[in-house]
C-alpha cells in the first residue's frame, strides 16, 4: 500500500487545477501542464488541496494511486519554481555554446556535435564548459540532460566527458606492465 499516495498535494497561490474526468491541467507562473490520469486513479480537488485515491483496494491501485501523486506534485512544483539540471563538460577541448535554439558542442569528435532543444525546455551556457537546462516539465529537462550527456558519456580512466554537475565518476586504475 503506497503511503503517498495518501498525503495531499497543497495548491500554492498563483496555480489554477482543472480537472475534468481523466485529465488534470495544471496552470501556474512558468507554463501549462496537463496529463490524464490512469482509469485505476480518482483524483478530487478540496480548496487548496489535491487528492489522489485508488478505485479499489488492490496493491496495483494503491501504487497507481502514489505513482499518479507524484507526477502530479511535480507538476505543480514545475509550474512554480521550475526543474534546473547542471552538467559539466570535463577533457581537453571540450565546449558548449547555445544559440536560440541549438547547443553546438565540441567533444573531442572530427565534427562538432549540434544539438537542437525541443520547446518547454531552455538552455544557457555561463560558461564554455558549463550547460544549464531549466524547465517546468521534470520529466522533459531529465530527458534532454540526458540527451547531451550521451553524445559523450564520462570515462573511468580520465574522467573525461560530460556528466551531471552532482555525478561522481569512479576512476579506474591504468594497465600495469
Amino acid at each position: 500500500m503506497s503511503r503517498i499516495a495518501k498525503s495531499s498535494i497543497s495548491i500554492p497561490s498563483g496555480v489554477d487545477v482543472t480537472l475534468a474526468g481523466q485529465d488534470v491541467t495544471i496552470k501556474g507562473p512558468k507554463g501549462s501542464l496537463g496529463m490524464t490520469v490512469h482509469p485505476f486513479v480518482t483524483v478530487s480537488q478540496n480548496d487548496n488541496a489535491i487528492s489522489v485515491a485508488p478505485g479499489k483496494e488492490s496493491k496495483e491501485q494503491w501504487a497507481m494511486a502514489g505513482t499518479t501523486r507524484a507526477l502530479i506534485n511535480n507538476m505543480v512544483t514545475g509550474v512554480c519554481a521550475g526543474f534546473e539540471k547542471k552538467l559539466k563538460l570535463i577533457g581537453v577541448g571540450y565546449r558548449a555554446q547555445a544559440k536560440g535554439r541549438v547547443l553546438n558542442l565540441s567533444l573531442g569528435f572530427s565534427h562538432p556535435v549540434e544539438y537542437s532543444v525541443p520547446e518547454g525546455v531552455d538552455i544557457s551556457t555561463p560558461s564554455q564548459t558549463e550547460i544549464i537546462l531549466t524547465g517546468c516539465d521534470k520529466q522533459q529537462v531529465g530527458q534532454v540532460a540526458a540527451e547531451v550527456r550521451a553524445f559523450r558519456p564520462p570515462e573511468p580512466y580520465k574522467g573525461k566527458g560530460v556528466r551531471y554537475a552532482d555525478e561522481v565518476v569512479v576512476r579506474k586504475e591504468a594497465k600495469k606492465k
